[in-house]
């Protein structure tokens, strides 16, 4: 009878709380319930913890038996998983060990889950030594869960341990690494990953191409990028929409908007809120607001109701584009479409008053806000004030910043740049004086740019490129030539105290004038350079490579951390408005 039992329950996945109840009872009038180790009673310890959501009474009812067996704890602790309190799967994985239960593999894999949900850093360090002690390394999936939860912590090196030291990997701990490299900033590894996983003999399935597109995206690597693109549509994972999403937002930050929409318009399966929400961002990446704002009245028209992130998404198209009296409408409707503005929203409407040199009307926004002003909306108002040089808000705002505690090296630099601008060299003094009491650290200007399948790192001023002196050569062969067409170096925003012709030279030698020389030096005549930059192109470098763009016939791509500028025949795609 208990045989039979056993059997039906393993193969049951849930029951009604009337027939759970009358398995309770049946357990307790048979004598299951008080057998040292008894699969009924450890299912119905599950049903109530997982299938029916009632975690506290499992848990009473655990109390009840004598010596709980290993299943017992693992069904209590499984339960704590999809808890609202997941942290408590690890004090009871604790007193299972201090009451000398035997823990398994399962339990420490139920744990590491428990870890995974609340990233619980310090807990995982702990149950990996006990894993190790406990022989328990060799079970590939708990390997897989260890990785996985090392990858969402932040501990990327620690995954990447555990994977060199499996004995057997599977498909999981392929992607599982796959994907920590590329949430955890390491895209060249992801993609490095990934072309191993085929070579050792694992197929990628649709979780592999989403860590490794994710990959592209963040390396702006199109040629990578293009060739997962094709393996997706042989492989028909093209139906899923998730993935989709994934191939238009690796094309978008590829620089191939017309590329991302193809895929958007091309889809076969069911475009979800993620899909339009996506190709209406890309568009506002490049500066195509007129677009974003027709996809957005066309998806409203399609049946899919706006949320926030689509009056996000429209809003920073509207920033892009210049469309200040568009950008006010739409912000204004949102509570009238049910959507409540969010501090995001307030900034991307502040932002649009401020590229507008409407200032004051952006300032009184901001003091009207029903929630708190939180700092990045006081620095978005900063950037304003440093674009149209307006010191007294400048000085309000950075006042504002101190006292919420900011020590953000861009601050200060933005407020130095104002004063520069109006040649108020003793206040530039003071807050840099300000910079070194406070040690802040100046964030340094970074770009990428690929070539041959190797991606090359510049920072500003840098000569630690095998090929420096040839790209420093073709600076100062751009330097003369850009000169014939007017350009005179923007030099106000340089620190004071060196020579003019050291701040021509600082200017001169910004990380993306390196990678744009090193592309024209590397790459075959007409082929297109693209380069990626951490911090906001600065005013010298956009106007330089216009003329680049112009003198040398090149099509250059420039994504910067706010947007991309597409430079052609001596025009940027954003007409000087970003």
């Amino acid at each position: 009878m208990a045989s039979s039992l056993d059997s039906f329950l393993s193969k049951c996945t849930t029951l009604s709380l009337p027939h759970t109840k009358q398995l309770h009872a049946h357990l307790f009038t048979t004598g299951q319930f008080r057998l040292p180790i008894s699969p009924a009673r450890s299912k119905l310890l599950e049903l109530y913890a997982l299938s029916l959501g009632n975690l506290s009474f499992a848990i009473l009812t655990f109390s009840q038996i004598r010596t709980p067996s290993t299943n017992d704890w693992n069904a209590i602790i499984r339960g704590f998983i999809q808890s609202p309190n997941p942290t408590n799967a690890f004090a009871w994985y604790k007193s299972m060990i201090s009451k000398s239960r035997k823990v398994d593999a399962l339990t420490c894999s139920f744990v590491l889950k428990a870890c995974a949900r609340v990233l619980a850093r310090l807990e995982s360090i702990q149950i990996h030594t006990h894993i190790v002690r406990k022989g328990f390394i060799a079970d590939a999936l708990l390997g897989t869960t260890l990785l996985d939860v090392y990858a969402k912590v932040g501990e990327i090196d620690s995954a990447e341990k555990v994977f060199d030291e499996m004995v057997k990997r599977d498909i999981a701990s392929w992607n599982a690494l796959i994907s920590g490299f590329a949430q955890g900033s390491k895209p060249t590894e992801a993609l490095s990953l990934f072309k191993r996983m085929e070579i050792d003999g694992f197929k990628p399935n649709e979780i592999s191409v989403l860590g490794a597109l994710s990959a592209c995206a963040q390396l702006g690597d199109f040629k990578e990028g293009e060739k997962i693109h094709g393996y997706i549509k042989v492989e028909r994972f093209d139906m899923n929409a998730q993935v989709c999403n994934v191939v238009i937002d690796m094309y978008a930050k590829c620089g191939f908007v017309d590329k991302a929409y193809l895929v958007f318009e091309s889809m076969s399966c069911r475009k979800d809120i993620v899909t339009w929400n996506t190709m209406i961002m890309a568009f506002a990446m490049h500066g195509e607001g007129c677009k974003a704002l027709e996809l957005f009245e066309k998806m409203d028209q399609s049946g899919v109701s706006p949320d926030d992130v689509s009056y996000l998404a429209v809003l920073c198209a509207c920033n892009h584009g210049g469309l200040v009296e568009e950008g006010f409408r739409l912000f204004n409707s949102m509570e009238n479409c049910g959507v409540k503005p969010n501090v995001k929203h307030y900034g991307s409407v502040v932002d649009l008053l401020g590229r507008a040199g409407r200032l004051h009307e952006a300032y009184d926004i901001v003091n009207s806000m029903p929630t708190v002003p939180d700092i990045v909306l006081w620095q978005t108002l900063l950037g304003a004030s440093r674009t149209h040089r307006n010191v007294e808000i400048a000085e309000t705002v950075s006042r504002k910043l101190v006292e919420m505690g900011s020590n953000h090296c861009g601050d200060f630099v933005l407020l130095s740049n104002v004063y520069a601008a109006r040649e108020r060299w003793a206040d530039v003094g003071r807050v840099r004086e300000a910079m070194k009491n406070r040690d802040v650290k100046k964030v340094p200007g970074l770009s990428y740019i690929e070539g041959n399948g190797v991606i090359h790192k510049f920072y500003n001023a840098d000569k630690s490129h095998e090929s420096w002196r040839e790209i420093y050569a073709k600076l100062d062969e751009i330097r003369f030539r850009v000169k014939e067409y007017g350009y005179v170096a923007e030099t106000s925003f340089v620190l004071h105290d060196i020579g003019e012709e050291d701040k021509e030279n600082v200017l001169g030698h910004h990380s993306e004038k390196l990678a744009v020389a090193f592309g024209l030096i590397s790459t075959s005549e007409g082929t297109p350079i693209q380069v990626i930059k951490n911090l906001r192109i600065c005013g010298d470098c956009h106007f330089v490579i216009k003329l680049i763009s112009k003198i040398y016939d090149r099509e250059i791509i420039v994504r910067d951390r706010v947007r991309f500028h597409r430079f052609k025949e001596g025009f940027c795609s954003c007409r000087d408005y970003w």
